[in-house]
């Protein structure tokens, strides 16, 4: 298994004359050591249509330094990225699978090459505090990269030049901060490129990702905002004028499809919650798909969610066991000690440890499927040529307020139906379709303004409440199974009994509560633009 890293770094540019200031002055830094130089050598890897490059993960085969051996940078978080380092072995011109396993999902089928060579002279400098600890390490880097042909009788680009990088080792942002500024008052810069190969291969990357069109841009992420001044309303004006449907349907499929893949790569790396993040990529997609149907030949699309459906399906059981565990276990630990009879904690433990490697096996499973890997190489071709209709050239906003419309009345009979039933299932359709209308609602937000932004925080707290009700079928569940083999062991089973009670209240609870928050929802139906 690969070793990991967390890499929190800034990367500043700097000219051929640029003199590394003295940092011993930054505070927290008690000592510099002397200077170290290292000469890395760092062979890129990518598929031909750069997939790597466009999910910003990076996979290189390096030599030299201190840290030798394969690395896959993935996507940034917060400023730090996730390292992933393997030893050299004697794999050299192709990656070897154990490396390559958790972007098995970005590539697919494609065979990584080397797409670029870095050449770099490193001088590093380290920053000590008052007890020796190394806080941070600065790189002054000369860099040599060759990008190579994209197609055959094409020449390779060379690109020297200079940068600095900045990495905490025991440090924190402040002391990141205070060196960033120290290098700028020296004449740095903040790197315009987030990596060396972006700065290698930005021509091809630009090429095989397309920026979206300029009128999407402009409203992309920027819901409308009050006193934003004349000349920002006017230019978000003419930019809502500019932008079709299609144009919003393509940015929400491109942004989705991201997710999912981040989500794909955090389940393959054994990251936190990324089960559950790939299950939400995927009810997103089939949210957006669904809704859109307008501007989108359905019978294209329907296969789609189909996969889609399938892989929330076979990641579904997993999860949410391990959410009903993980809250009874909480709930048992808050309970008096006299009311905990038998080992109850213990059992809960081992439950919680048999779904956690369940549900790690089946997401290996799932993704590790020729079905699953197939259903991203559609969804990719999906995203990048959606299968447009007429409508898809009308302006967006009558068309994105139309969709939306739409799902919210759906949603509104649902809440009616539920009303009149005595169906326990009645709410949980309520609770999928304030879902879809929410994954919608955050789509169209730049689009069609404040009116949206209310709306989605008044269906987050109704799917919330709607949320805790549906757990509590779950845990329920639990309570009775555990309680069976607990009284089948011999022990005490009444605690099993008391937590399926203090469960069934907090259903009853979760059902008041929605009913308080519906007439709220309801008020911000229907929809208009701003």
């Amino acid at each position: 298994m690969a070793d990991v890293h967390v890499e929190i770094e800034r990367k500043y540019d700097v000219g051929e004359t640029f003199v590394l200031p003295g940092l011993a002055g930054v505070p927290g830094v008690t000592s510099v050591d002397e200077p170290v130089e290292h000469v890395l050598e760092a062979a890129y890897y990518d598929t031909a249509d750069l997939r790597l490059g466009r999910a910003r993960v990076t996979l290189r085969r390096r030599t030299g330094g201190t840290d030798a051996g394969w690395h896959v940078k993935l996507p940034g978080v917060a400023g730090a990225r996730r390292e992933l380092h393997s030893p050299l072995g004697r794999a050299a011109r192709t990656p070897p699978k154990a490396v390559l396993a958790p972007v098995v999902g970005i590539v697919r089928s494609a065979a990584p090459t080397q797409v670029a060579l870095l050449r770099t002279r490193r001088i590093v400098t380290e920053l000590r505090d008052v007890d020796g600890r190394v806080l941070a390490e600065v790189a002054n880097d000369h860099v040599t990269g060759t990008a190579f042909p994209a197609e055959p009788g094409e020449a390779a680009v060379v690109t020297s030049w200079r940068e600095v990088e900045v990495e905490l080792v025991s440090g924190d942002d402040d002391l990141l901060a205070a060196v960033g500024a120290a290098l700028v008052a020296a004449g740095a810069e903040p790197s315009r490129s987030p990596s060396k190969l972006t700065r290698v291969l930005g021509n091809r990357l630009a090429v095989a990702a397309p920026a979206d069109p300029p009128a999407a841009a402009a409203v992309s992420g920027q819901p409308e905002k009050k006193g934003g001044g004349k000349k920002a309303r006017r230019r978000r004006k003419e930019a809502l004028a500019a932008l079709t449907a299609g144009d919003v349907l393509r940015a929400a499929l491109v942004a989705q499809t991201r997710s999912l893949q981040d989500a794909d790569v955090m389940v393959r790396s054994d990251q936190p919650d990324g089960v559950h993040q790939l299950r939400v990529a995927c009810r997103r997609l089939r949210s957006v798909l669904a809704a859109f149907r307008p501007v989108l030949d359905r019978e294209s699309v329907e296969p789609v969610r189909a996969e889609l459906q399938w892989i929330g399906a076979q990641l579904a059981g997993s999860r949410d066991a391990e959410v009903a565990v993980a809250h009874l276990r909480e709930l048992v630990a808050g309970q008096p000690p006299e009311l905990v009879l038998g080992p109850v904690a213990a059992r809960m433990q081992q439950e919680d440890l048999r779904d956690g490697l369940a549900g790690g096996d089946a997401a290996r499973r799932t993704l590790a499927s020729p079905r699953y890997l197939s259903a991203l190489d559609t969804l990719a071709e999906l995203a990048a040529d959606p299968p447009l209709t007429e409508r898809a050239t009308e302006p967006a906003v009558p068309v994105v307020a139309e969709v939306l419309t739409h799902t919210g009345r759906r949603l509104r009979h649902l809440v009616e139906a539920a009303d009149d039933a005595d169906d326990p299932a009645a709410l949980h359709d309520v609770r999928k379709a304030a879902k879809r209308l929410r994954y919608n609602a955050e789509v169209a937000e730049p689009v069609l303004g404040a009116p949206v932004t209310g709306l989605i925080t008044t269906l987050k707290e109704a799917q919330q409440v709607l949320g805790d009700r549906q757990d509590t079928f779950l845990t329920r569940e639990v309570c009775t199974r555990l309680g069976s083999q607990a009284f089948t062991a011999g022990e005490n089973a009444w605690t099993y009994g008391r937590l399926h009670a203090l469960e069934e209240a907090r259903c009853a609870q979760a059902e008041r509560e929605f009913w308080l928050r519906w007439p709220a929802v309801r008020q911000a139906l229907p929809l208009r633009p701003a």
